[in-house]
Order: C-alpha cells, then sequence, then structure tokens
C-alpha cells in the first residue's frame, strides 16, 4: 500500500476533531425535552389560568382554586406524553444510519458518520453512500448523483474528481480524500437552506391561535369591566367581584382542548413510532389526514430499487455456458442491482480461474472477465452485444422491462475501450423492477379514498408508465415526458391532464406541486433524493424514505424507516382518527365558551353577576369536557375528513351555547326564586344541557361511548351529592325541580330548532 494511502494517525485525528473538523452528530429530529417543557408550560392559555388562580388566592377563595390543579395536571400529562413520543422516535432515528469504511494507520476501519474528520480517508465501493464531500486520490468509481441532480446517468469519477455526500457508488473502488464534514457538506447546506424556508401548514395548530387571540383579546378587558362593575356599581365585597368575574374569565378559556390536541397526537405518533414510522412534527398527522393529492416518486417508493429476472432465454447453444456464467458472477466485483438480480438467477460458482476483470461500466455499457483457457465472458446491452434485436425482445423493452445479453468470445479480452468482433449471444436475461408488496393495494386505498396519486419519475416514460400499471394505477397510460416540453409549459393543464410525468426535473417537480396547491388541493409528496428536495419543501406534507439521502431525512415531515410506501395508509388512518376525534369533542369545549361570552355581556349589560363560581365551572370542565374527551379519544374513527375543525366544531357547538345563554337571561330574569335556588336551578340546567352535547357527540353509540356517558352522568351527581357546600348548591325542592324539567324542555326544543338552522345554512 502507498505511504500517502495510509490515512490519517489517531493523534491527527485528534487534533482535527479539536480544531472543530470533525463531523456533527446526526441532527435531532425531535424537540428538545427543555424546549418540551417551555412549549407545555409558557402558553397564553397557562398564564391566564395562573393569573386567575393567584386573584383569587389573594382573596382567599382556595376552593374556587381547584381548576389549577387541572392546569397543572394538564401541563404535566402533556410534557410526559411528548417526552414518551420523543423517547420512542430518537430510538429509531438512530437505525439505518450509514457507517463509514475509512483507512486510519494503515489500515481500515469502520466508524460512525459523525467520527469522520476532515482530511479522513474513506474507502469507497459499491454500493456505498458518499456521507461526505471528497476528492478522489486513488482509483475509479462510477458514480450515480441522481439524488442530487434528478438524472439517472451514471459519472465517471477518477483521481483528482470531487465527490458529493448525497451521491452514492455504482462501480469500482476508491479511495478518497475527506474535505468537508459536518454542515459544509453540500448536500447538508441543501438541506438547511429548505428547512429554514419549511413552515408547519396545521388546521388545528392555526385553529387554536385564533381561539387563543379572540379569547386574550376579549378576557382582560372584559374581566377589569365585571370587577368594577360588581365592586363599585353592585358594591359587593372584593372577595365576590373577584370570583364573580373569575368564573367567567374561566368559562372562555377550552383549556381542556389544547391539551386534548396534543395528547391525541403525540399518541398518534407513538403508535406510527412502534410501526417503525417516524413524524418529526406530530401536526404532521393533521396534515397527511387531509391530503387529496399524493405524489409518489416510482425508484425506491412504488418499486424497492431492486430488479429480478423475469426470463432467461438461451440464444445459442455453448458447451458448459451456465457454468462460465456462473463463474462470471462468482468473480465479478459489480455489485449494482443489474447484476445483484443475475447472481440470484445464475449463483455464482467459481468453476473457471479468472484471467483478466474489465469492471461493468454504464458509460461504455458492458463489462467483460476472461477466464484461463475457456475464452471470454461478457455482459452488457443489446445494442452493444447483438446486431439486432429479436422481435420478443424488443417486445420486452416496450413492457418497461430491461434487457441484457451475456455473450461469448473464444479468447482473452484485455481492451476496456472497443469489443471485439465475432461475440456470440448465449443468453438474453429480461430484468424487472421488482414492485413493493401491497403496492396495488395502497393504490387501491388511495382511489376509494378520494385522494388522486401522481407517479413522478427522472426515467423513460414507458418504463414508469409500465411500473405505474403494474403498481394498479388505473391512469397508467395518461403518461408525459417532460423532457419534451419546452421552458414554460401549462403545469395547472398538465396536472389535470396527466397522471403520470417521466424525465421529470427537480424544479419541475417543485412546479407540479405548485400547480397541484393552485387548483386548491393538499398535497403529499414522497421523495428519496436532494433532487426531491424543493418539492417536499412546497408540499403539504413531506414523506421521505429511511434508504434516500440523509438530507431528504432531514427535512421530511414523516420517514418511513422500513422505506415502504404502503405503510402511508397506516398514517392517513392515524391522522384521521385524530382529527375526527378531536373535532368530535371540541364542540362540548367550545359550547362553554360561547355562553360564558355571552352571559358575560348580558351580566355587563344588566349589572347582574356572573351565576357560576369557579369550582362549578370546574367540576363541568373535569366530568363533562375533560373526561368523555379523553377516554374516547383511544376509538378508531377514520372516516373521511369533511369540512374544517374551527367550523365545523362551532356550527355544532352554537345551538348549545346559545341555549345556555338564553336559559340564563331567562332565568335571571324571570325566575321566581331566591339568588342561591335560582343559581342552583340555572347550574343543573347547565349541566343537562352539557351532559345532552355529549351524548348527541357519541351518537352512534358504541360500548365504550356507552359506558362513558352513564359514568359521566353518574359521576357528575354523584359528585354533587356528596359535596353540595364545596360546590354552593342547595336542596333541590318541588319548584326547583319543576322549574328544571319546564326549563330543560324548553332548552331541548330551542335547541332542536338552532341544530335544524344550522344544519340549512350548512346546506
Amino acid at each position: 500500500m502507498n505511504e500517502n494511502l495510509s490515512g490519517l494517525s489517531a493523534r491527527e485525528v485528534e487534533e482535527r476533531r479539536a480544531r472543530g473538523e470533525g463531523g456533527t452528530g446526526a441532527a435531532k429530529i425531535t424537540k428538545t425535552k427543555p424546549q418540551i417543557v417551555r412549549e407545555n408550560l409558557c402558553t397564553l392559555f397557562n398564564f391566564l389560568n395562573f393569573l386567575i388562580a393567584v386573584l383569587l388566592f389573594l382573596v382567599g377563595a382556595y376552593s374556587n382554586m381547584l381548576f389549577i390543579a387541572i392546569i397543572i395536571l394538564n401541563i404535566v400529562i402533556g410534557i410526559a406524553q411528548e417526552f414518551k413520543a420523543k423517547k420512542l422516535v430518537d430510538e429509531l432515528s438512530i437505525l439505518n444510519r450509514p457507517t463509514v469504511r475509512v483507512r486510519r494507520d494503515g489500515r481500515e476501519m469502520t466508524v460512525e458518520m459523525e467520527e469522520i474528520v476532515k482530511d479522513d480517508l474513506v474507502v469507497l465501493a459499491s454500493g456505498n453512500q458518499i456521507c461526505n464531500d471528497a476528492v478522489v486520490v486513488n482509483g475509479m468509481l462510477e458514480v450515480n448523483e441522481s439524488l442530487l441532480t434528478g438524472e439517472s446517468d451514471p459519472i465517471i469519477k477518477e483521481q483528482g474528481a470531487e465527490l458529493f455526500s448525497g451521491s452514492s457508488v455504482i462501480s469500482g473502488k476508491a479511495y478518497a480524500k475527506v474535505i468537508h464534514v459536518g454542515n459544509e457538506n453540500y448536500a447538508t447546506k441543501l438541506a438547511n437552506e429548505v428547512k429554514q424556508e419549511k413552515q408547519i401548514h396545521s388546521e388545528l395548530l392555526g385553529s387554536m391561535r385564533k381561539v387563543t387571540k379572540f379569547t386574550s383579546f376579549l378576557i382582560i378587558p372584559l374581566g377589569i369591566i365585571l370587577f368594577l362593575e360588581a365592586y363599585f356599581l353592585r358594591q359587593s365585597p372584593l372577595d365576590e367581584s373577584v370570583i364573580s368575574s373569575s368564573a367567567a374569565l374561566l368559562g372562555m378559556l377550552p383549556k381542556g382542548l389544547v391539551l386534548l390536541i396534543s395528547v391525541s397526537l403525540a399518541a398518534g405518533v407513538i403508535r406510527l413510532a412502534r410501526m417503525k414510522i417516524l413524524v418529526q412534527n406530530i401536526y404532521s398527522l393533521e396534515t397527511l389526514a387531509h391530503v387529496d393529492t399524493i405524489c409518489l416518486d416510482k425508484t425506491g417508493t412504488i418499486t424497492d430499487g431492486k430488479l429480478r429476472v423475469h426470463t432467461v432465454l438461451p440464444l445459442s447453444d455453448l458447451t458448459d455456458g451456465e457454468a462460465l456464467v456462473k463463474s462470471y458472477m462468482a468473480a465479478s466485483d459489480d455489485n449494482n442491482a443489474t447484476f445483484q438480480a443475475l447472481k440470484v438467477k445464475f449463483e455464482p460458482e467459481p468453476k473457471y480461474r479468472p484471467e483478466h476483470k474489465i469492471s461493468f461500466s454504464s458509460k461504455r455499457k458492458w463489462g467483460c472477465i476472461s477466464f484461463e483457457g475457456a475464452g471470454s465472458i461478457f455482459v452488457g446491452a443489446p445494442e452493444r452485444l447483438m446486431d439486432k434485436l429479436p422481435d420478443h425482445l424488443e417486445q420486452e423493452l416496450e413492457k418497461g422491462r430491461r434487457v441484457i445479453i451475456i455473450g461469448y468470445y473464444g479468447q482473452t479480452w484485455e481492451d476496456d475501450e472497443k469489443l471485439p468482433e465475432g461475440i456470440r449471444p448465449v443468453y438474453s436475461v429480461v430484468l424487472e423492477d421488482t414492485i413493493r408488496k401491497n403496492a396495488e393495494e395502497t393504490l387501491g386505498f388511495f382511489r376509494r379514498e378520494g385522494v388522486d396519486v401522481k407517479v413522478i419519475s427522472g426515467d423513460h416514460v414507458k418504463t414508469v408508465a409500465m411500473i405505474a400499471k403494474r403498481a394498479g394505477l388505473k391512469r397508467w397510460q395518461d403518461a408525459l415526458d417532460m423532457s419534451t416540453l419546452g421552458e414554460s409549459p401549462d403545469y395547472d393543464a398538465l396536472c389535470q391532464d396527466y397522471a403520470v410525468f417521466a424525465r421529470v426535473t427537480p424544479k419541475q417537480k417543485q412546479e407540479l406541486v405548485k400547480a397541484l396547491q393552485r387548483q386548491g388541493h393538499q398535497v403529499a409528496m414522497t421523495g428519496d433524493g436532494v433532487n426531491d428536495l424543493l418539492a417536499l419543501r412546497e408540499a403539504d406534507c413531506s414523506i421521505a424514505v429511511a434508504d434516500g439521502s440523509d438530507a431528504s431525512r432531514q427535512i421530511a415531515q414523516v420517514v418511513l424507516l422500513d422505506s415502504d410506501f404502503t405503510n402511508l395508509p397506516h398514517v392517513v388512518m392515524e391522522g384521521r382518527k385524530v382529527i375526527n376525534n378531536v373535532t368530535r369533542t371540541a364542540q362540548v369545549f367550545f359550547i362553554k365558551t360561547i355562553y360564558s361570552v355571552l352571559v358575560s355581556f348580558f351580566c355587563l349589560f344588566s349589572n347582574q353577576p356572573f351565576p357560576f363560581i369557579p369550582i362549578q365551572v370546574t367540576l363541568i370542565d373535569a366530568c363533562i369536557e375533560a373526561y368523555p374527551s379523553f377516554v374516547s379519544i383511544v376509538e378508531s374513527d377514520i372516516r373521511r375528513i369533511r369540512g374544517r375543525f374551527l367550523p365545523t366544531a362551532l356550527s355544532h357547538a352554537a345551538p348549545f351555547g346559545i341555549t345556555v345563554a338564553v336559559m340564563i337571561s331567562v332565568f335571571s330574569l324571570l325566575a321566581p326564586f331566591g339568588v342561591e335556588q335560582r343559581q342552583t336551578t340555572m347550574y343543573m340546567l347547565l349541566i343537562l344541557i352539557s351532559m345532552g352535547a355529549v351524548i348527541k357527540s357519541c351518537i352512534p353509540l358504541t360500548w365504550l361511548r356507552a359506558f362513558v356517558c352513564v359514568t359521566m352522568v353518574g359521576g357528575t351527581f354523584f359528585a354533587l351529592a356528596i359535596l353540595p357546600s364545596l360546590f354552593e348548591i342547595t336542596a333541590i325542592t318541588i319548584p326547583m325541580a319543576t322549574a328544571v324539567l319546564i326549563g330543560a324542555a324548553a332548552c331541548l326544543v330551542a335547541i332542536l330548532i338552532l341544530e335544524q338552522v344550522r344544519k340549512t345554512m350548512v346546506k
């Protein structure tokens, strides 16, 4: 071994690492623990709740501070759930991390990618991924840069040529000197640039921001005005003024809903992590559930990147021809997908001793191995080894398959630039891409669920169309070669007219995604290479496979660790489960927000105290809102998403919230009871209406939903029965019971009328 190929010494490695010229650790795809704690603790909702708790504490209303225990429990549960999700995701993220072969102190060793330092001598051979930018110092490689450029043609890299991270070695062997590490690498720079522009698209997140903005706009000025009115106009004691105002403000905050959303999404992330699906942003679950168009790459997505031998046809009778071919496979150093398939069909067996090797090259499209005393075997493309291809092989090419010719020459051949005359074709081998298992069922699932599938690839249009056909895509014939178009095609029209796009450049992928979004579609994009980064960033939901480049995995929202796109339905189903359950239960949370706002304004204009106290609101929060919602989120409601979250939830809550507000207004003005009896009557009606909303949201009933409804009713009234003084309710008299029954009947009629109005407006 030449001295300059001995590599760095251990001391030189440490010196470079000390100078900051070493690789960095794998990028964390999850939030840090301090970040999780900060995001769960430092929210506007928590600030407002703790502010109200402090005010209640200052006036000695300790029993009415019980709600803060629920807030603290919410924070703890949220943090614990995200910690659990983080642990699972971090554990899985170390899978498929590439290792690198390096030469140090004159010997070869395998190290983790982050252990590489500048000037390290890496050993590259067929099948290796190039993890760092480097320069070839010895040897020759044939490199696939399609993950960087989108071009599938191999590139020859000889001494002095630069290698880019994100590419891979097809054939050959070489030693290369590392010139960039960490964030200096070409692929990493591209990924970081794209990550800076990527933003979260989340309807749930956006909706809660709107609710937060609205409530924060109202809660502070309205709370101050209610307090001043009670203290100065009604001349109520300080503690009563604070308690009454606090109850109104607490009702406006859908406290449990924020936790419900985060816990539901985190639970979905945990379930998917157990299936080896990494969700790098919990809101990606929601986004993919809304997707109505998904763009799939061919290689590595619909196919598994491997080839298999479809048929082998003898073209001539050659004595011991099969043994020669098996000897070729045993002696060959080539390890690309073609040779892997050939070695399965012709099991390597070294019967003949190799005399001279010419590695297969995609540039010359052939390879050769000569055997002592037995002649030479050539493996190559039909157009190089045959004058005219038979009709049946032409038909195979028309079907999108690949054809390899194995030929024989009776002498030793050492010229690697030209072919000898008189090569005798021995076998024709027809190869085809291996379609992923369950690919047809997966495309069928998307078709049934109303998700349009587009296949986008850099390969030949016939090949891509035939792969789409074999995978079960109904519109496989609507195929287009993008390389035949001009510089400014009509992407909007193309997206409507075609389902299969071939010879697509990275920029064209991005433009196709943009065109689909302009047409109102929610777009998911799968990708495995740096050439997919622009489209991945543009898509509403980006999906990478673990077998692809590090750059694509870094920016993707969802990473399929087993590189199998047929697992995508699991992600869609988890997203639907979360959104359907949250939307169904959110209406109950918003009832309190609606009536609290309306009743607060009624109290303001009529100069009356808010009819409930914080401890009473807390009971409804715990038993009627939180308990049913959190128990029922385990249900698998995987129906297609209909409508938008916030309008849907608010419209379902409005009939109940408005009815409560009208009921309180009427009873406050007309009920022939004392103050305490009137407040108890209204509180009973509020509980019944809220329970009615929960029961309505549980229809159609399941065993779980029925259990939730029964235990909700039993638990709430049991708490009132054993702790009436804590909740400050009076004993129910016959006139009060009669008023509750009449009021409940009137409220039911009002709810039915308002519900009918809602349905009419929706139509």
